[in-house]
């Protein structure tokens, strides 16, 4: 039997996260010494990943990980799978939770949590989804902000703060299955079909459809073509006109991936404001 350190340690290393940061002094060309600053540095590569005010202090992978293992032990979530973003700037972990069944389809539910070295985020958990059938992700990461905490001194005194609250996450994604449930009942209409797409590409009111350039023109005839792929499947409704979005951001909008905008840049905020307006109709 595995002990909890070998386990730790093979789940960091599959996720290539088994390494550590170091803070060091910063200093200027001239060799002038910034006594308020300090660089973050990766202890395996010598690569820098951010610099902040004295006082930060590294909240490192495997303690990241041994927090989740406390949330596994008290949730019976099972640990599921981690990675990061860049050179490591950005790392994350995924509790995998429950499954919807749709039909014929099957979203599945995971836990997120994410870290940051670079200073974009603070130490923070959040909900995501992938539809099984189409391969798509949707994250709604930021909607549980009692579950952020800046790092500090005292961060690690706040930690049962996020085993108290890991139990609302749950309870949101029950609340977002049933939403998404709401959302396969109504049928779709031309005019939340035109409401979707003026909001995925920021179509001004007075740029009419059939009147788009050339650029915007071909963006509109992938998400049409992802719209048909979805509809065929799930059904001529506003989920199937969500997924559809989220088939686009995650396969159409771009050759390279595109995950880490999903979670923490603008087409993550977009996907999340066209989600919120869907719900607010059913």
């Amino acid at each position: 039997m595995k002990t909890k350190t070998a386990e730790i340690g093979k789940i960091l290393a599959d996720a290539r996260l088994d390494w550590t940061v170091r803070t060091e002094t910063v200093k200027t060309e001239s060799g002038i010494i910034l006594p308020d600053k300090i660089a973050i540095i990766r202890d395996d590569n010598n690569v820098p990943l951010g610099d902040h005010k004295k006082g930060y202090e590294p909240y490192q992978n495997h303690e990241l990980l041994e927090l989740l293992f406390q949330i596994s032990h008290k949730t019976g979530l099972n640990l599921h799978s981690g990675g990061y973003f860049g050179n490591g700037e950005k790392v994350w972990f995924q509790l995998k939770s429950d499954d919807l069944r749709l039909g014929n389809d099957k979203i599945e539910g995971y836990i997120s949590g994410f870290n940051s070295f670079d200073g974009s985020t603070a130490l923070s958990f959040g909900n995501s989804n992938k539809t099984v059938s189409c391969m798509n992700t949707f994250w709604l990461v930021y909607r549980s902000m009692t579950t952020k905490m800046k790092h500090s001194v005292t961060m690690r005194a706040k930690i049962e703060e996020i085993l108290i609250n890991i139990d609302k996450l749950v309870q949101e994604e029950k609340d977002n299955f049933r939403k998404i449930e709401r959302l396969a009942d109504v049928r779709m209409d031309e005019r939340v079909k035109e409401m979707v797409i003026r909001k995925l590409f920021d179509l001004d009111k007075e740029e009419k459809l059939d009147d788009l350039s050339t650029n915007k023109k071909n963006k509109l005839i992938k998400f049409n073509t992802d719209l048909s792929a979805e509809i065929q499947g799930k059904g001529d409704n506003y989920w199937g006109l969500f997924s559809s979005v989220t088939r686009y951001t995650t396969h159409s909008m771009s050759k390279h991936d595109n995950t880490e905008n999903k979670i923490f840049g603008a087409v993550g905020k977009k996907e999340r404001e066209i989600w919120g307006e869907l719900v607010a109709l059913v």
